[in-house]
């Protein structure tokens, strides 16, 4: 009976792998994970898929909105150009098509200026979902307030542009005559425009920063040194053409927004 036992021990010990192994086989291979869906604040879940193509959808409108801006554009591109070169009375033209394509960077400009509460309405009607309700009352506000921080930093731009291009003007002689090629004259005045109505946006962003806890008027208070640096040698860089009077002004206007930010941000409660 003991060697009948061992027998029948042994048999079992040798199926047992066998049997195992055949439970593990028959388990159902786990299916391979999905990519997370998009939360789209309270109006429920979107996949990575409709979210994608939502932000398609917005980029082709906010496209159409500058195309059509360039068209009127370049249907006022010749007035346009007799404003922007009136002070320094004319320009030349030094290459076959150096024309046309001047008046393609107007009308693009023009069309990206013109097109911007599109663009901004777009940007908005794309993050907003996302945000839970009493974010979006705060943050609504902000909306056309950047609208016309960009035109207030077009407006300037503008202003300052004689007094810019008299500055670098000066330095010109009898060795150094003053003689303005188109190409490159229209290439400062489209950057000086862009670059003043663009970093204008600055404190929509720092605002934006604040409600998601990234910073608080506390810590923009304590760096204030910081910034004011940073301020004066992005302003030195960004603005074209190597003046004094476009850096001065562009960094002094973004220190004041700065500190109207400052404001903003704790009566936000943050």
């Amino acid at each position: 009976m003991a060697d009948a036992d061992a027998v029948r021990g042994a048999g079992m010990e040798a199926l047992a792998p066998e049997s195992a192994l055949s439970r593990t086989s028959s388990a159902p291979t786990p299916a391979p994970e999905s990519p997370p869906p998009v939360v789209r604040g309270d109006e429920g879940v979107m996949s990575l898929l409709e979210h994608l193509t939502e932000l398609r959808s917005r980029l082709i409108r906010a496209a159409l909105a500058v195309g059509a801006g360039s068209v009127v554009g370049f249907l006022f591109a010749d007035r346009i150009i007799k404003i922007l070169i009136a002070p320094v009375g004319h320009v030349q033209i030094l290459g076959v098509g150096d024309g046309f394509f001047i008046y393609m960077k107007i009308a693009i400009v023009v069309g990206v200026i013109l097109a911007m509460p599109v663009l901004l309405y777009q940007g908005w009607a794309f993050i907003a979902p996302g945000l839970t309700p009493a974010e979006r009352r705060v943050v609504r506000p902000w909306v056309p307030i950047a609208l016309a921080f960009f035109a207030l930093g077009v407006v300037i731009a503008y202003v300052i542009l004689p007094f810019a291009i008299g500055f670098l003007l000066s330095f010109t002689s009898a060795q150094l005559v003053n003689g303005i090629a188109a190409g490159p004259y229209f290439d400062f005045v489209t950057t000086l425009f862009l670059a003043f109505g663009l970093v204008m946006e600055f404190p929509i962003i720092l605002f934006g920063l604040s409600r998601v806890g990234i910073i608080t008027s506390q810590r923009l208070s304590a760096a204030r040194r910081y910034v004011f640096l940073g301020i004066a040698v992005f302003a030195t860089v960004v603005t074209p053409g190597g003046d004094l009077v476009s850096p001065f002004v562009l960094g002094t206007t973004m220190y004041i927004l700065f500190e109207v930010s400052i404001v903003a941000i704790r009566r936000s409660g943050r």
